[in-house]
């Protein structure tokens, strides 16, 4: 629900850093100058933030601004190193549950690429929140480290429905699942399992699912055959860029971070320090993030003529920034000059490529509950500890057998790097201090209880130090847990 004050829709504006001010100035103009029904509050995050003493880089008064709006259009932030914590920019989006990345990119007039003339209009919906990017790193030993990648199925509805929603209010025709779920099939197959489900709602809409590594290929290959491809983070992060790239680079890409209460916009790019204070970036993709802004606002009409006027500056060519015709040219618009161009350009329409028709967003609605699903049965049935030695798998096998002698649960198998080493098939493994030891219940009809699992934890502690526990369930007789390759 957007915020008005005094007749005026308010926006938290957010400089950024590097040539951040810059960009946000052009975009701030050009939205000024179409006459939008925008009110700027201006807020800081970032680079400066951090400098202040403020680990997560964003002050209260930024949070309290966004709470306030539900919307803010935000300059690229700096993630400084050797202090501060992690980047500014992914706490702003999982502060405020953003939890869909639109990026959108199509073949822009007077930007020459090895595809030009292709016709390329696609959009990549990511998941923002989830994955590898929750960020849950642990180091198992001193040298194996481990990410946890969090897939939730509420987390794949939400960025399921909002991309074929996404689809209808701009008049596209199909919707691509990409994933790698013949591998991960539990983490990956839980957004391919909930995308053919929610799909069976959007009959209008064309779906079908790729596998996200031939995705890349086609996008390489064929990139025009693609509307609208949805996709988990970090493959979203990585096509996304590969997408941007095919229409002229990070310039020209915009995006817009979509939550049920908050929408963020932005540009992809980075804040280019080397850059910044020169006058010569281009605010494409800033100005690009300002027109999503517009849209997602209502104000359709003022977000169409700001993309048109920018199509039509492209067109002509008159004005171009470095990075389209080189900064040494001596050809090269600067900043300023190329905002001032778009602005004069208000109110035309390019000869060829206008900008899409939009109706405004469905958001989709989700109920704030905690999200749980509930089988009609579970059942524990073993557990894999992990332990830290540097003995080979044909001594730490019979190792862990003794130990669990009169023990309800008995040693399966023990793998490195998620393929079995003991007992030993013949192959060639090169081991790291990090085993996963497979525990299975005696009686395949019993259930494993805490006490018996904590009295095996006592027993490997005796001799191994343990640093991480998974215990093996069934959900209605299935599975939870994956094999190593080459378990039977």
């Amino acid at each position: 629900m957007a915020h008005i004050e005094n007749g005026k829709t308010v926006v938290t504006l957010i400089p950024g850093d590097g040539v951040g001010p810059e960009c946000v100035e052009s975009a701030r103009r050009v939205v000024d100058a179409v006459g939008a029904n925008i009110e700027w509050e201006v807020r800081h995050a970032g680079e400066s933030v951090f400098k202040q003493g403020v680990p997560s880089g964003v002050p209260d008064d930024t949070i309290a601004s966004i709470r306030k709006t539900r919307c803010v259009l935000k300059g690229p932030l700096g993630t400084p190193v050797g202090y501060g914590e992690k980047s500014a920019n992914v706490t702003l989006r999982k502060l405020f549950e953003t939890y869909a990345n639109i990026r959108p990119v199509r073949e822009l007039p007077g930007v020459t690429t090895p595809y030009s003339g292709r016709g390329i209009d696609l959009v990549v919906v990511r998941e923002n929140v989830e994955d590898l990017y929750a960020g849950i790193e642990h180091m198992q030993t001193p040298g194996v480290a481990q990410c946890l990648k969090l897939i939730s199925r509420k987390g794949c509805e939400k960025v399921v429905r909002l991309a074929f929603e996404f689809a209808r209010s701009a008049g596209r025709k199909s919707v691509a699942c990409a994933t790698k779920s013949n591998i991960m099939k539990m983490t990956e197959g839980t957004l391919k399992r909930t995308f053919e489900e929610v799909a069976k709602e959007y009959k209008d809409i064309e779906s079908w699912h790729v596998i996200i590594d031939n995705c890349a290929h086609q996008l390489v290959k064929k990139p025009e055959q693609f509307d609208v491809i949805v996709t988990t983070n970090m493959n979203g992060d990585i096509i996304s860029d590969l997408t941007s790239a095919l229409v002229g680079g990070l310039g020209f890409a915009p995006s817009a971070n979509l939550g049920s209460e908050v929408a963020i916009f932005e540009a992809v790019h980075g804040s280019a320090p080397k850059y910044a204070g020169k006058n010569c970036i281009n605010p494409t993709a800033v100005l690009g993030s300002a027109v999503m802004m517009l849209r997602h606002l209502g104000q359709l009409e003022a977000a169409a003529r700001v993309e048109n006027a920018l199509l039509v500056t492209l067109e002509e060519g008159k004005a171009r920034t470095g990075d389209v015709v080189g900064y040494d040219s001596g050809k090269a618009a600067s900043t300023t000059a190329f905002t001032d161009a778009i602005i004069a350009n208000l109110g035309r329409v390019p000869k060829a490529g206008a900008a899409r028709a939009y109706k405004p967003l469905k958001m989709p609605a989700f109920s704030g509950a905690v999200a749980t699903v509930h089988p009609k049965a579970r059942r524990v049935i073993g557990a894999d500890v992990f332990v830290e030695t540097d003995q080979l798998p044909a001594v730490l096998g019979p190792a862990l057998t003794a130990l669990a002698e009169g023990h309800a649960l008995k040693l399966k198998m023990v793998s490195n790097r998620g393929t079995q080493v003991y007992p030993d098939r013949g192959t060639m493994i090169d081991c790291v201090d990090q085993y996963r030891c497979r525990f299975v219940l005696r009686d395949a009809a019993g259930e494993l209880g805490d006490a018996q699992l904590l009295d095996l934890l006592t027993r490997v502690a005796t001799k191994y130090r343990w640093m991480h526990v998974e215990k093996l369930q069934e959900f209605d007789g299935a599975p939870s847990y994956t094999k190593a390759q080459g378990e039977d």
